[in-house]
C-alpha cells in the first residue's frame, strides 16, 4: 500500500484544486479566496479575494499564462498569472476579464488549447452554458437546457461541447452547426442523437479522450460511465462506493507501469504566510529561486532604475555647455563603463548557469 506522501493542512475546505500544466503552481479555492502557491519551494505567492461567495472551480489555460476562476456568486474571471505574480502581497490584482452574464452558481468551467487566445466554456445552475473568448472576454455562444448544468468538457478539436445535467443527461452541443446562432436553445425531444442517457443521479464530471472517440462521466449515482461518442452507448460503468466527484482522462506518465518508479523531487510543505511576508524566511543554502514578481526585501536602487538615471543624466549632459565641465563628463563615462562590465558578468553568469542545467546528464 502507498504511503502518503506529503500531509498538507490548509487554510480551511479546499471546494476545488487544480495544477498549472506546466506543473510549476497549484491553484486552491478556500471558501472565496484563491491561494497560489509555487511547486517547487511550497511558497505561497499570492491570496485573491474578488469573489463574493465560495469557489466552485478552477481552472488554467493549456500555457499557464492565465487560470479562470468560478464562484457561487454566479462570476467568471480571468486572471493573468505574470500580473497576479507582479502585484505586491499588499495589493489585489486585477482580473483581466469578469464575466457576469449567469444568473445562478457557476458549477465548472473548462479551457480549450491556445494560450491566451483559446476559448472557455461555463456552466451554471441557471440551466446554461457559455462559450467565451479569453482573449476579447466576448460571449461567442449561450445554449440552454431544461435542467441546471453541473459539469461541462469540450473535445480536443472543439467541434463538440459536453454538458452534464442536474437529471443525469449528458448533452452534446455542436459548435459548428449552421445557422450561426449566438443564442440557441437545446430541446432534448428534437434531438434524441445527442443525448447520452444512463446515469440517474447529476452528472459532476466529463472528460473527452484525446483521440475525440470516448467520453468518461462521473455522477452522485456513485458510477463512472464511459461512452462511445459517435453511438452514444456506454461501453463501461465502473461503479464505486459514494458519489463520484471527479474524473478524468489523462496520458499515462512513462514510469506508470514500473514498479519502483517514485517521485525523483518530493514535494515540500507549503508555507501558510505569504511569501516575503514571514517574520524568519528559512530560505536553504541549496538552490537557485528565479520569481516573476516584486519579491525584493530590500529596498535600494534596481539596476534598471540606476541604468535610467544614469541615461537622463547623459541626455542632460549632452543639452549642456560641456567647457569647463569636462571633469564632471568623465566620471560619469567611467561609472556607464563599469555598469556595462557588471551587467555583462551578470548575463555571462545566467548564461553558464543555463548551460550547465542543459546540458546536465539525466539520471
Amino acid at each position: 500500500q502507498d504511503q502518503l506522501q506529503q500531509k498538507i493542512i490548509c487554510p480551511g475546505p479546499v471546494t476545488c484544486l487544480t495544477a498549472s500544466p506546466n506543473g510549476l503552481y497549484i491553484l486552491v479555492g478556500v471558501a472565496e479566496s484563491i491561494y497560489l502557491w509555487e511547486v517547487s519551494n511550497g511558497n505561497l505567492l499570492a491570496i485573491l479575494n474578488r469573489h463574493y461567495q465560495d469557489l466552485t472551480c478552477l481552472c488554467f489555460t493549456d500555457d499557464s499564462s492565465h487560470f479562470l476562476s468560478g464562484a457561487k456568486d454566479c462570476l467568471a474571471l480571468v486572471w493573468n498569472l505574470y500580473s497576479v505574480l507582479q502585484a505586491e502581497p499588499s495589493q489585489i490584482p486585477d482580473p483581466r476579464h469578469v464575466w457576469s452574464r449567469h444568473s445562478l452558481p457557476i458549477t465548472d468551467l473548462c479551457c480549450g488549447f491556445g494560450g491566451p487566445l483559446a476559448r472557455a466554456a461555463t456552466a451554471s445552475l441557471d440551466q446554461t452554458a457559455k462559450l467565451w473568448e479569453i482573449s476579447s472576454g466576448e460571449l461567442l455562444l449561450s445554449v440552454l437546457f431544461d435542467v441546471g448544468i453541473m459539469a461541462v468538457t469540450l473535445d480536443l478539436s472543439e467541434y463538440h461541447m459536453f454538458c452534464g445535467g442536474m437529471d443525469g443527461s449528458i448533452f452534446q452541443v455542436d459548435l459548428c452547426a449552421w445557422p450561426v446562432q449566438r443564442d440557441r436553445t437545446f430541446q432534448t425531444e428534437r434531438e434524441n442523437g445527442k443525448v447520452f442517457k444512463g446515469h440517474r443521479n447529476q452528472v459532476t464530471c466529463l472528460s473527452v479522450s484525446t483521440d475525440g472517440s470516448l467520453l468518461l462521466s462521473g455522477s452522485h449515482d456513485e458510477t463512472v460511465r464511459l461512452w462511445d461518442i459517435q453511438s452514444k452507448q456506454c461501453l463501461k460503468t465502473m461503479n464505486h462506493k459514494g458519489p463520484v466527484t471527479n474524473a478524468f482522462i489523462v496520458l499515462a506518465p512513462a514510469n506508470m507501469f514500473n514498479p519502483d518508479g517514485k517521485p525523483s523531487v518530493p514535494l515540500p510543505k507549503f508555507s501558510k504566510h505569504l511569501h516575503g511576508t514571514e517574520s524568519n524566511d528559512e530560505q536553504g543554502s541549496e538552490g537557485v529561486t528565479l520569481r516573476l514578481g516584486l519579491h525584493q526585501q530590500e529596498c535600494g536602487e534596481s539596476y534598471l532604475e540606476k541604468a535610467e538615471r544614469m541615461y537622463s543624466q547623459m541626455h542632460s549632459t549632452r543639452e549642456k555647455n560641456l567647457v569647463g565641465d569636462q571633469e564632471h563628463l568623465t566620471i560619469q563615462v567611467s561609472e556607464l563603463e563599469e555598469e556595462v562590465s557588471t551587467l555583462r558578468k551578470i548575463n555571462k553568469n545566467l548564461f553558464d548557469f543555463s548551460a550547465r542545467i542543459i546540458t546536465k546528464p539525466a539520471k
